[in-house]
């Protein structure tokens, strides 16, 4: 199946677009959305898979923590998404842009039918200039909110899997961490930035043991599960910083950021 080079997944984590008490970041959703609707109007199809809803929905709900209890999670996420899907639509608005919500469970990648229909629904969102925007259904699915080894991970698997049967030529993670590096850059002022990765072995993975974020569930690991998975099926894949979401200008002209792990084509 023939990738579409002009067709773009953009993922963004918590620690990306929320305050550290949780509270969402406005400057950087608002860059965020400004950022993706103007690449949109290079002739670009963007796709923005989402993290943040849990977080965002228990500062709302003011719980005084982080929720643990899955029936706590599944109503912060209920909470949080209504206040995302606001938010982005008001701000991509500004830019002249429509977007749409989706939200996934694991049946809808793993039912040949459903996988088939979602990917209907997301060609003719596309053909509409509409802006999709994805996350997992967090207030409805157990399985995923409670499970240490999540089919999506985070929303990094489940990016990777949106880029590859949208046909996505790339998927750009926005993280809150320039890339992979060849140390820990919070524990070895010396650590380098490795910009461009062929293959996942298991030095690789060496190096991503120990990364994590203090809001988003996800770490290098999770970033690492995905972009095997994106690089098997084709998919070039960014891991680069949440906070300077202009980069994907960059990326468009094929400038080197942040670390790319090469599709296999």
């Amino acid at each position: 199946m023939e990738l579409l080079k002009k067709r773009i997944v953009v993922k963004v984590g918590t620690s990306s677009i929320t305050a550290e008490n949780g509270e969402a970041n406005l400057r950087q959703i608002d860059l965020l959305c400004r950022t993706i609707s103007g690449v949109q109007s290079l002739g670009y199809d963007m796709i923005l898979v989402s993290s943040g809803a849990i977080a965002v929905g228990a500062n709302k709900m003011r719980m005084k923590s982080k929720p643990t209890e899955v029936r706590d999670k599944q109503a912060a996420a209920a909470v949080g998404q209504c206040e995302l899907m606001h938010l982005y639509d008001r701000f991509f608005a500004e830019y002249g842009k429509i977007t749409g919500q989706i939200l996934v469970t694991s049946e809808d990648i793993e039912d040949d039918s459903r996988k088939i229909n979602l990917t209907n629904t997301f060609e003719a969102l596309l053909e509409n200039r509409v802006i999709p925007i994805v996350n997992e259904n967090d207030s409805v699915s157990h399985n995923e909110i409670q499970s240490e080894k999540m089919l999506f991970s985070d929303n990094d698997m489940l990016s990777a899997i949106v880029a590859a049967f949208c046909r996505a030529a790339t998927l750009v993670v926005l993280t809150d961490i320039d890339g992979l590096y060849d140390a820990n850059p919070q524990t070895d002022p010396g650590a380098r930035l490795i910009s461009r990765v062929e293959r996942i072995d298991d030095g690789i993975l060496t190096l991503a043991k120990g990364t994590s974020t203090n809001r988003g569930t996800g770490g290098m690991i999770t970033k690492l599960d995905a972009a095997g998975y994106a690089m098997d099926h084709g998919v070039d894949m960014f891991i680069t910083n949440g906070k300077k979401p202009e980069v994907l200008y960059d990326i468009v002209e094929h400038k080197i950021v942040g670390t790319l792990f090469a599709g296999r084509k």
